[in-house]
């Protein structure tokens, strides 16, 4: 039998030892499933193995309870781990729901019948049109050969040209049927490693095709689908959107739509950079937080008015569903609010002294349900900030500053000194001390009360600051990994954004709600958001023009991954200790992994010794990467795209930065654009900010508006700019270059060409690579009189007729070529007819988007191509 050990006497005057705290096992229970999960993605093993497994560790768990409790835990934490693993892959299993939509992804002309699932927002696009993006769900596709009715999920971009007689485009609303014409392809990922998983996230929303459709040719259905909530909510948030836009002028109207309802169609990409660039980006976007400031004001208010704590416990959980489900922006909000009903559920309960247990039973919860969230990102930057807070930084507060906040309480009850602990009555005292001095040159004898709420009120920014910079760096890990960015100035910027936002949402909710009432009672509410907006977007701008805060950084190494996950842990054990200086200690340690992930970045992977060059998958356009044998980098080209989805996605910041991070590479050496067409130069400018290269190499080119943009960036940013011209030899860390074209008396037109672009080879040993951009039959004639040789072609124009001619050909005599091309473009590249010639030359041909990125090593005697391994 265990013999419970009295707690020791109180001595007054003494500091008595913090009470054991209480103990975890739902949190416990939650990292065991969670590290199930991990395992069972990346392990593969059949369902039943997984079953079998976790019936016998808890069978055994059972058997050993009464006997080894301590065993039969371990055994316990074992079984939820296989049970991890088992839900992962049970989930992962396709239930060919919707699948038959895919044998209508192949680019015949369909007639679509279906009702809208989550409608859009009409908004102008670069081309002076308009565009909408809604998702539906199918009722019926028919082709010239038979109709079908079958259900899945698409999601449609519905586009309206610009014109003077064109008339303007309507949103379509939830539950509305439509029929329309289409050309349906399936979603598809960049064949990078690092890309993001554009697939798997529209599958999670029940996405398995996508398409589009001019304005003009969709039909309204008579009828509506789908049920009467979801048409409710859809009413309720255009309604309040209506309102915001009447309040507040376009481009705040646009700032309170994402901060306030979750609606970011308005935001403007430059908008999305600064806020991630300030640190502030979690505030742009609905999340955890806007569900927390919302109970904290509703609870708060009810608890004024003589509530009870479980009616205000209801009530606000009530209000906080009911904003989620307004917002409707997806698994975050709902997990917040999960979360908080769990934890004011256990707060009654156990009086607020497990808020790690509530923690770990919200995140089981969710993580049964739906296991496939721990591997994203949201869920991991949600849980990992209030695991910092609730498990490290509320431990440290109540060791530092906890006694003084309680003690400053009543400070002129004299009678409590001797009950409190000695630095705390010795902090009253001096208090004391020092307002009666001042009653001997200010008249009154009150000045005890406010020296107290001016020392709880320092203490109270010291816990901001500390609760703050432990976030800061608990995030770090993701941050790094996800983002690839380190926060420097998320600290000040978030200490100035977030007690603004705290006012700000409660004024925009009373604004809006007075709206409906009165527009005249809603002007004060609605002013008080505006000033607090501007303080928001101010901070944020000028924070976000600091160099430092542009600092991006490499996928961390999985040392470092594992090395920050086990200081977080370890820090939490630690928090509990009873010397304050053993629990700080944990806080240091968790600070010293941010710093190494941010200053320590990761070994590039490279293969030394020779000479790599990588066709990066970015689509309609050209990026290559070269590595030397003494592992200096060039990047030649970016990608880009071409048309009005182009300042929508930003190809180098999405597509080349992210593969070059997940390669290590933090630093590039120069960089290179062929010619000034949109998709080869679009993506250079995110490359430029991100990689900070030394030299950037140009050949003749035209000063169109991109690459003057360009040139001055790199002055701006310290780049040497090089002209590089037909005749230059040079050495790139042990690679020879040789450039071919452009020539030295090429003339340049008005307007980027083709025929500008620049041309070069790279040798090592006997064996050399041909790179020629977009160049056309006339430039690879006069390339072809200089008989250069390579055993790698990089082939010109995506594979277009108008490149890679014959004669091109018989002068290199490459084993191998590689075409950048994207998937069911609508050029048709690569033509059939440069395919056939390569083939005639025997020539081994990749392509990049049968292929995803492809790379070759050149080492003096052979070329080997090597496929990217995708996980």
């Amino acid at each position: 039998m265990r013999m419970i050990r009295p707690a020791p006497p109180f001595v007054p005057g003494r500091d008595p030892v913090p009470p054991v705290p209480p103990r975890h096992p739902l949190f416990y229970a939650a990292i065991a499933f969670s590290a199930g999960i991990l395992v069972g993605s990346w392990v593969w093993r059949p369902l039943t193995w997984w079953l079998v497994a976790a019936v016998i560790f808890a069978l055994s768990a059972i058997f050993l309870a009464g006997r080894r409790p301590r065993f039969a835990s371990l055994l316990a934490l074992a079984t939820l781990v296989f049970a991890g693993a088992f839900m992962l892959q049970l989930r992962s299993i396709n239930t060919s729901a919707g699948a038959e939509i895919l044998q209508y992804t192949d680019g015949r002309e369909l007639i679509v019948s279906g009702h809208v699932t989550r409608e859009g927002l009409v908004r102008e696009d670069a081309m002076g049109g308009t565009r909408q993006s809604i998702e539906l769900e199918t009722e019926q596709v028919s082709d010239d050969v038979a109709a079908s009715a079958l259900t899945s999920g698409i999601r449609l971009n519905i586009y309206a040209r610009p014109g003077v007689n064109a008339p303007a485009q309507r949103a379509f609303r939830y539950g509305e049927r439509l029929r329309f014409p289409t050309k349906l392809h399936q979603p598809r990922n960049f064949g990078n490693p690092g890309a993001f998983d554009y697939k798997g996230y529209l599958a999670d929303r029940g996405i398995s095709a996508l398409g589009s459709a001019k304005a003009e040719d969709v039909e309204v259905l008579p009828g509506l689908v789908g049920s009467r909530a979801r048409m409710w909510r859809s009413r309720v948030h255009r309604s309040v959107l209506q309102k915001i836009h009447a309040l507040w002028p376009p481009q705040q109207a646009a700032l309170m739509d994402a901060m306030v309802v979750g609606e970011d169609s308005f935001i403007e990409p430059e908008t999305r950079v600064d806020f991630q660039r300030s640190g502030t980006y979690h505030i742009l976007v609905v999340s955890g937080m806007n569900v927390g400031i919302l109970a904290t004001v509703v609870f708060w208010t009810l608890r004024r008015f003589r509530i009870t704590d479980a009616v205000a416990s209801i009530a606000t959980v009530a209000l906080c569903v009911a904003y989620a489900f307004l917002c409707d922006t997806g698994s975050p909000v709902w997990r917040s609010a999960l979360m908080l009903a769990i934890y004011l559920g256990v707060r009654l309960l156990y009086r607020g002294r497990s808020p790690l247990n509530a923690i770990g039973g919200a995140a089981l919860i969710i993580l049964i349900y739906q296991p496939k969230d721990l591997l994203g990102a949201s869920f991991q930057l949600t849980f990992l900030a209030v695991i910092a807070i609730a498990g490290i930084g509320l431990p440290l507060l109540e060791r530092s500053s906890g006694p003084f906040m309680r003690g400053l309480r009543n400070i002129d009850a004299v009678t409590c000194d001797p009950t409190l602990p000695a630095r705390v009555s010795q902090l009253r005292l001096d208090l004391r001390m020092i307002a009666s001095k001042l009653q001997l040159f200010l008249a009154g004898s009150f000045w005890s009360r406010p020296l107290a709420i001016l020392m709880r009120a320092t203490i109270a920014v010291y816990e901001i600051l500390l609760i703050s910079c432990l976030m800061q760096v608990a995030l770090a890990l993701p941050m790094a990994f996800y983002f690839h960015r380190v926060t420097v100035i998320g600290l000040p910027a978030n200490s100035v954004a977030v007690p603004l936002t705290g006012i700000l949402m409660p004024a925009t909710a009373a604004a809006v709600a007075l709206a409906y009432v009165s527009p005249v009672l809603a002007v004060l509410p609605a002013r008080v958001a505006a000033v607090c907006l501007q303080g928001i977007t101010g901070t944020m701008g000028f924070l976000s023009t600091w160099r430092i805060a542009d600092w991006r950084i490499p996928t961390p190494a999985i040392t470092v991954i594992a090395v920050a996950s086990s200081t977080l842990l370890m820090a939490m054990i630690l928090a509990r200790r009873r010397s304050f200086a053993i629990a700080a200690s944990g806080a240091l340690a968790v600070a010293a992994a941010a710093l190494w992930i941010a200053f320590f970045p990761a070994t590039p992977h490279v293969q030394p010794g020779t000479l790599e060059i990588t066709a990066i998958d970015v689509g309609q356009g050209d990026s290559t990467l070269l590595v030397s044998p003494e592992g200096r980098t060039l990047l030649l080209d970016a990608g880009g795209l071409i048309g009005p989805w182009a300042s929508q996605f930003d190809i180098g910041e999405q597509v080349v930065s992210p593969y070059l991070w997940a390669r290590g590479i933090a630093r590039l050496d120069a960089v290179a654009i062929t010619h000034g067409h949109a998709d080869h130069v679009g993506g250079m400018h995110s490359v430029l900010a991100n990689f900070r290269p030394r030299e950037l190499w140009i050949g003749v080119l035209p000063q169109t508006p991109a690459v003057a943009r360009l040139t001055r960036q790199a002055a701006d940013l310290g780049i040497k700019v090089i002209t590089r011209r037909a005749g230059d030899d040079f050495d790139f860390g042990g690679a020879h270059v040789h450039v071919l074209a452009p020539p030295l008396d090429w003339q340049v037109a008005a307007q980027a060409r083709n025929l500008d672009s620049l041309a070069m080879t790279l040798r090592v040993g006997d064996t050399a690579v041909f790179l020629e951009g977009d160049a056309e039959k006339k430039a690879e004639h006069q390339i072809a009189e200089q008989h250069p040789r390579a055993d790698l072609l990089k082939v010109a124009h995506n594979g277009s007729a108008t490149s890679t001619s014959p004669e091109i050909l018989s002068e290199l005599r490459p084993r191998f070529a590689v075409i950048s091309v994207g998937v069911h473009n609508h050029f048709g590249h690569p033509r059939r007819e440069t395919l056939e010639r390569l083939g005639a030359a025997r020539i081994a041909t990749y392509r990049t988007d049968l292929n995803g990125a492809v790379t070759f090593y050149l080492d003096g005697k052979n070329i080997t191509p090597r496929l990217a391994v995708l996980h």
